[in-house]
């Protein structure tokens, strides 16, 4: 008896250990990465470069900035994540109203989830197949499409997620009551679980405005502010690839302070994320 009990004291010591070792690990991990940017990226961040294009020059280490590359990055993510959520919403809604326990139900999930794990690159590849059989260049659209693309697996299933933890009570009272299952899925739920969804949205728009490897092929990159959604656009992820693959000491600097302002960028949807959720949380059933 003594043995089984040191046994188990041991068991959750080592269990322990590990937990710790992981916490460590990740909180380590994100210092390290926040005080490389900060070093190295700080020095070179100036108002100008916020606020101004790149001039002649710029990748030779002169006068300009990436207000270009700022804008595209939220031009492309916000229209692709308002793409995605006008198909993800109604297919989460539909999967736990609708066909939640079947085996049909069960194959879409695991389809989004394959989705999800599929590199983004392969998304970019897919983009300009299907741009060059219409004709299409580079453009701001491209960009879009392909965001939308990628966040859509990623938006679903966490909607789906969220949606899933309502209390179950709470949509059996509404049927009880005479609605049927669309007035629960529209007024019921979405009200219900509404901060989760806002926290979903959140963070499939933090991947989007985060990721280089899906537009690389189907947005392009310019020193302009795109005008139009046929006109190629800049992103913060390629500014700081672009600015890194050059020789020269003062343009890769700026290419850390690119990677500082896309990162205090997701780190904003980061805690707005939670403070819209705490906020949100508020106003629903216990």
């Amino acid at each position: 008896m003594k043995f089984r009990w040191r046994r188990r004291h041991i068991g959750e010591l080592i269990v322990k250990i590990i937990m710790y070792f992981s916490f460590a690990c990740v909180v380590g991990s994100l210092a390290l990465i926040l005080w490389t940017v900060l070093y190295k990226g700080l020095p070179a961040l100036t108002w100008s470069m916020i606020t101004q294009t790149p001039k002649g020059g710029f990748y030779l280490g002169k006068e300009g900035g990436i207000l270009n590359a700022i804008i595209g990055s939220l031009f492309m993510a916000v229209g692709g994540t308002i793409i995605a959520l006008i198909f993800s919403l109604p297919l989460a809604l539909y999967l736990e109203t609708y066909i939640n326990a079947s085996r049909f139900g069960h194959w879409v999930r695991l389809s989004l989830d394959v989705l999800w794990g599929i590199p983004s690159i392969v998304y970019g590849a897919f983009g300009f197949t299907i741009m060059l059989a219409l004709g299409m260049r580079a453009s701001l659209l491209g960009g879009i499409v392909v965001l939308a693309l990628l966040e859509f697996p990623i938006m679903t299933r966490a909607i789906d997620e969220v949606i899933r933890r309502m209390p179950g009570e709470l949509e059996q009272a509404s049927l009880a009551l005479g609605s049927t299952k669309l007035e629960v899925a529209t007024r019921v739920v979405i009200r219900q679980m509404l901060p989760g969804i806002v926290t979903a949205i959140l963070l499939a728009f933090g991947r989007g405005i985060g990721d280089a490897a899906s537009v690389l092929f189907v947005a392009g990159y310019t020193d302009r502010i795109p005008t139009s959604l046929m006109s190629p656009a800049a992103s913060l992820p390629l500014a700081v690839y672009f600015q890194l693959g050059t020789p020269f000491p003062e343009v890769q600097q700026r290419a850390y302070a690119s990677a500082l302002i896309l990162t205090i960028i997701v780190l904003v949807i980061s805690f707005g994320s939670r403070f819209l959720s705490t906020r949100l949380g508020k106003y629903t059933v216990k």
